[in-house]
């Protein structure tokens, strides 16, 4: 089976290059995915394959059945979203969208998972069970596209048991992937702080509450609560601040944005409160108001243990031992963690990562890129995995 589906990957690699450079060069951002998803849509309709459409606005789903199709459910999944970043590569197939690119690699998920579904479409009378495809639209913005397919019950009728994900990984070489087993990614949240003083001339103390004293009295006062957490792995970081003022003008309110990353969903909600409660404290030392709006992002990515390690055995099966490696946790989120939390989940790495040929640039940047022969491994091993786990 590993040499066939090998076989038929080599077979559907040409193919599949040409879909994830169309995809590539017409990238569209999250929620707004109608081109790419017709464009799925009319792949599968060339290869005769059914599917469900219109989950989650822009989502498609396919069905394959083999041999006693309610022996088990396992479902894939791939997003194809792009992010507003303008590219900077010299490609034939760089983005035509000014401003939009696939940074983040889902145009290779898409194609990847697309050459999954032709190589065990061709090959359902040599397998059991069934396979679920999801192709998930928006994964780079909240509320994000898998809650809202998990709503429309995507797990649902045949229900999933298993689900597995693949991520393009630049920081590891072509021809490897990365596995880690339990909790993986972390859960984000997005801080919204408004400190409301009151502002006035700079010279006259007397007449004004400078916001800008609190302000840094609650990014210092956050930072130190959070330096003390050394058990569970967390991040708290303030990225933005704005005052508005000058020289000699104190503003009326200052405002801070950052973001928290926390690998436990306990310990997510107590610095929620922790955070709010310093809030408190600040504003009634420098008697002002702090308006603290935590807007709560996708949950921490827990690999399911039994799944994970079967799927490394599976996949040194496939690639050889010396090509699958352990990963370390990470704080970087994923909307797959929904899934995580509703059945036993993988999501690991697809080395993509090529320094002869200059392909090193990191996800999200202006000049990320893939090895395309990371395609050929990508669809081979999701296929493998599907039937094997």
């Amino acid at each position: 089976m590993i040499n066939k589906i090998k076989q038929l990957a080599e077979s559907a690699f040409d193919e599949v290059v040409e879909i994830r450079r169309h995809i590539h060069k017409n990238p569209e951002l999250s929620f707004k995915e109608y081109k790419t998803s017709a464009y799925i849509k009319s792949v599968l309709i060339s290869w005769d394959i059914s599917f469900t459409e219109d989950i989650a606005d822009t989502g498609i789903v396919v069905l394959l059945e083999g041999n006693n199709p309610s022996f088990k459910t396992i479902a894939l999944r791939a997003d194809f979203d792009a992010l507003p970043i303008t590219e900077e590569n010299d490609i034939d197939y760089c983005s035509a969208n000014k401003g939009v690119m696939h940074a983040c690699g889902h145009d290779a998920h898409t194609a990847s998972m697309l050459g999954a579904v032709k190589i065990l479409n061709s090959i359902k009378q040599e397998w059991e069970g069934s396979v679920k495809f999801i192709f998930q639209p928006a994964e780079e913005m909240l509320p994000g596209g898998a809650q809202q397919m998990i709503k429309e019950e995507v797990l649902e009728n045949p229900k999933v048991e298993k689900m597995i994900g693949q991520h393009v990984f630049p920081d590891l070489e072509v021809g490897k992937v990365g596995f880690c087993s339990g909790k993986y990614m972390a859960s984000t949240d997005e801080l919204h702080i408004t400190i409301n003083g009151k502002g006035g001339h700079a010279a006259l103390p007397e007449k004004y509450n400078n916001p800008l004293l609190a302000a840094a009295k609650l990014i210092l006062d956050l930072e130190s609560s959070f330096v003390k957490d050394k058990e569970l792995p967390s991040v708290l970081a303030i990225g933005f601040i704005e005052g508005l003022g000058s020289t000699n003008v104190i503003p009326d309110k200052v405002k801070l944005k950052g973001t928290l990353r926390a690998m436990d969903e306990d310990f997510r909600a107590t610095a929620h409160k922790r955070m709010q409660k310093i809030a408190l404290e600040v504003a009634k030392c420098y008697g002002l108001e702090i308006d603290f709006d935590i807007l709560k992002g996708y949950p921490s990515l827990v690999n399911d243990v039994a799944l994970t390690e079967s799927a490394i055995v599976f996949a040194k099966e496939y690639l050889g031992t010396e090509n699958v490696i352990d990963l370390p946790i990470r704080m970087t989120a994923e909307d797959f963690a929904y899934y995580s939390h509703q059945v036993p989940s993988c999501f690991y790495r697809l080395g993509t990562r090529n320094e002869q040929k200059g392909i090193v640039h990191g996800l999200h940047t202006s000049r990320f890129n893939i090895d395309e022969q990371s395609l050929k491994i990508g669809m081979g091993l999701m296929a493998y995995l599907a039937i094997r786990n």
